[in-house]
């Protein structure tokens, strides 16, 4: 009897290993196919990343030495000769090169680039609202379409919403509704999204409005404005009255990645 159950176990156990053996020659390629797309995988996203970089890396180094040029001209010249391949960049590129024309004293020509960049579809919020708020600062349009323009940008989650408050105040100081204009900066004042010190020269300038004072571009203002280009909070914290030369690309020079 022992022996019997002893046979009856080797049988069950060999007919269990040709089973097995059998299963895997059937379908044994799978988990193999799965490893290879796994490796596979993981070194294709290793080589996009490091083409990746070294495209934002040459894009930066294009752009480096574009603005080392030493005249307005040759800069616009140098940007324009840039390649730029994603959404990031273009949008880069484009506020860069409308900075030179502004510099050069074309804000006219500065402020159309600008309308263009913020016209391309797909461009990012961020990007198309900066676009078009410089643009407005550099070469204002009528009262109508600039207000039109500024309430969307002042919509609840835009990301200049403050700024553009702050430019339909004077838009509508500057037509002679000073309830209105006064209305909006008193709003601005106390806004969430408000840096300190924008909340002050609200502050300062709903004073000076109630005490009779009018709006001008002042000569001392232009320097202000282009010293505090070089970042948002920094572009809030100065005076911006449309007209006045702003640098329209460099508060997003040291911000955005090209490789986006």
């Amino acid at each position: 009897m022992a022996n019997t159950d002893s046979f009856i176990d080797e049988v069950n156990e060999e007919l269990r290993r040709d089973r097995l053996f059998a299963m895997f020659r059937k379908w044994g390629w799978i988990p193999i196919l799965l490893v290879l797309i796994l490796v596979g995988g993981a070194a294709y996203r290793e080589y996009a990343l490091s083409q990746q970089e070294t495209s934002a890396r040459a894009f930066g180094d294009a752009l480096l030495a574009a603005l080392d040029e030493p005249e307005p001209q040759d800069r616009q010249g140098a940007l324009a000769a840039v390649s730029a391949e994603s959404d990031a960049a273009q949008a880069l590129l484009a506020l860069l090169l409308s900075a030179e024309q502004a510099t050069g004293n074309d804000r006219q020509g500065a402020a159309a680039g600008l309308r263009t960049l913020a016209d391309q579809p797909g461009l990012a919020p961020r990007y198309r609202d900066l676009a078009l708020l410089k643009a407005h600062l550099l070469d204002p349009q009528d009262a109508t379409q600039a207000l039109a323009m500024l309430d969307q940008l002042a919509l609840p989650g835009r990301p200049y919403r403050p700024l553009a408050m702050e430019q339909q105040a004077l838009v509508h100081i500057g037509q002679g509704d000073i309830e209105a204009g006064i209305a909006l900066l008193r709003l601005l004042e106390e806004d969430s999204q408000a840096t300190p010190g924008l909340q002050r020269r609200t502050s300062q300038l709903i004073v000076a409005i109630e005490a009779g004072s009018t709006l001008q571009d002042a000569p001392a203002q232009e320097a202000a404005v282009e010293d505090g280009a070089g970042d948002d909070t920094a572009l809030e914290d100065e005076p911006l009255l449309p007209g006045a030369p702003v640098d329209a690309g460099a508060d997003e020079a040291g911000a955005v990645d090209a490789s986006e």
